[in-house]
């Protein structure tokens, strides 16, 4: 953006040069010429006075010394002509060329010439200038000179160059003060849109500095302060809301499981117990949930703290913790990973939390004699770590609404679950820049894939690090 405002600057200082200086080089050309054309008048004039006892028939008289003594000056060729254009008299550099046949015509016709009117660098042929010698009326002949124009020439272009050092040295002071200008009403926007970023990146305590620009801009950035300060208190507000909530009802949450419990013994009839069942799953499916909000809560209040974590090593832990619950359900469980280590810079603990609401999800839905498949490997200058399963998988309206909080598919409303494992899953893997991605699998079940960054500089070995996380700084 600040070229291109430079650049309209420039147009239009450059355009205001060209409409100042065209006119004043143009004026300058015809000046140096109309100089050298009433020179030569005059002189001219002078000798067509001097020139008429020589076409009287009365001999050269004092009009040859007069040429000779003219061109050894000041290096003009000059002629005396009758009216039959036969050369009476002539100095020693004088040599007819192209525009003295016209100038003889007009001068031979009782009128003076003199041309051209402005004398251009590019130009070639010399100034000439004819007068007619009158006596008495009657046109006796004419007297032509022509003067070299390259002194001229060199003054024009000396004149001309001069202008063009005056408009380049403008157009630099132009281009300098556009920089400095485009900076000051420019450096707001830039900082606000750097600002943005880092917000939008999770920093939620980058701010603009609001002294810098036009007024217009400070108000601006002083407003885009004020939203920020107001969306980050709204959101910390609404997380510690969450959290709060949850945690304060686990204890009453508690208390009345075990008053439930306690109502065990004392029920007899068949339909009690049952009902006292239901109420001790619906317990247990309640602290679910609020375990599940404080995960959320947690997982959206990590903000800019990158760590770099071994992916191989934890997927392989995570699986190993699986592995009783995968044996219990039936269902095979193993790990298929080529590279170790894979490391990856995430947020803390998103590849462990990852990792378990897709395991437990993949576990869950396969039933009796299913498979999981968790793959670690390197891709896109980064880890990947799929979970594939046999299960029923999810239509493509089902997956577009993964993610969502508390939803579930319809036909697993009775499985236990909180339906926050992939909001949770999604939450971590935006906060770590990475992706989430799922389909279908071939021929059934659900194809799972998270990819996380890979640290763009190791700075010690991998080797001399303890497995599993290592802080990686801030991002």
């Amino acid at each position: 953006m600040r070229r291109r405002l430079v650049i309209s600057y420039l147009l239009l200082m450059v355009l205001v040069l060209l409409a100042l200086e065209t006119p004043l080089a143009a004026t300058l050309a015809t000046r140096e010429a109309d100089r050298i054309r009433a020179d030569r008048l005059a002189d001219a004039t002078r000798f067509a006075s001097l020139a008429k006892p020589a076409l009287r028939g009365g001999g050269a008289g004092p009009i040859n010394g007069e040429l000779a003594a003219y061109d050894d000056l000041y290096g003009v060729g000059a002629a005396v002509v009758d009216r039959d254009r036969r050369i009476v008299v002539s100095s020693v550099s004088w040599e007819p060329g192209a525009g003295t046949a016209i100038a003889l015509d007009i001068a031979l016709s009782g009128q003076q010439f003199s041309g051209p009117e402005s004398v251009w660098p590019w130009m070639d042929g010399p100034v000439v200038v004819a007068v007619p010698i009158n006596d008495g009326g009657e046109v006796l002949g004419a007297v032509v000179t022509a003067t070299p124009a390259d002194k001229v020439r060199r003054t024009v272009t000396a004149w001309w160059l001069l202008l063009a050092a005056i408009g380049l040295l403008a157009v630099l002071a132009c281009v300098s003060t556009a920089f400095g200008l485009a900076g000051w009403v420019l450096r707001p926007v830039t900082e606000l849109d750097a600002v943005t970023h880092e917000i939008a990146e999770g920093d939620r305590t980058a701010r603009v500095r609001p002294r810098l620009g036009p007024p217009e801009l400070r108000r601006l950035a002083a407003s885009f302060n004020n939203m920020a300060d107001v969306v980050s208190d709204v959101m910390d507000r609404q997380r510690a809301f969450v959290a709060h909530a949850s945690h304060q009802l686990r204890n009453p949450l508690t208390a009345l499981r075990l008053r439930v419990e306690e109502l065990g013994p004392s029920l007899t009839d068949p339909d009690g117990r049952a009902e006292h069942r239901l109420a001790l799953e619906e317990t247990d499916r309640l602290t679910t949930l609020l375990d599940a909000l404080l995960t959320l809560a947690r997982a959206e209040r990590t903000e800019n703290q990158r760590v770099i974590v071994d992916a191989a090593e934890t997927a392989a832990s995570r699986v190993a913790a699986w592995q009783p619950l995968a044996r219990h359900r039936s269902v095979t469980l193993r790990l298929d990973t080529a590279e170790a280590p894979a490391y990856a810079r995430t947020v803390p603990t998103a590849i462990d939390q990852t990792l378990d609401a897709l395991i437990d999800n993949a576990v869950k839905f396969s039933g009796a004699g299913g498979e999981v498949t968790v793959t670690v490997r390197a891709a896109d200058g980064g880890i990947v770590l799929q979970v594939r399963d046999t299960g029923p998988g999810m239509t493509s309206s089902q997956l577009d609404q993964a993610t969502e909080r508390f939803w579930r598919a319809p036909d697993v409303q009775n499985v236990d679950g909180a339906g926050l494992g992939l909001t949770i899953v999604a939450v971590l893997v935006d906060a770590s820049d990475g992706r989430l991605t799922m389909r279908q699998g071939e021929p059934r079940g659900l194809v799972a894939e998270v990819w996380f960054p890979a640290p763009e500089d190791l700075a010690v070995e991998p080797a001399a690090r303890e497995p599993g996380t290592v802080e990686a700084g801030r991002a």
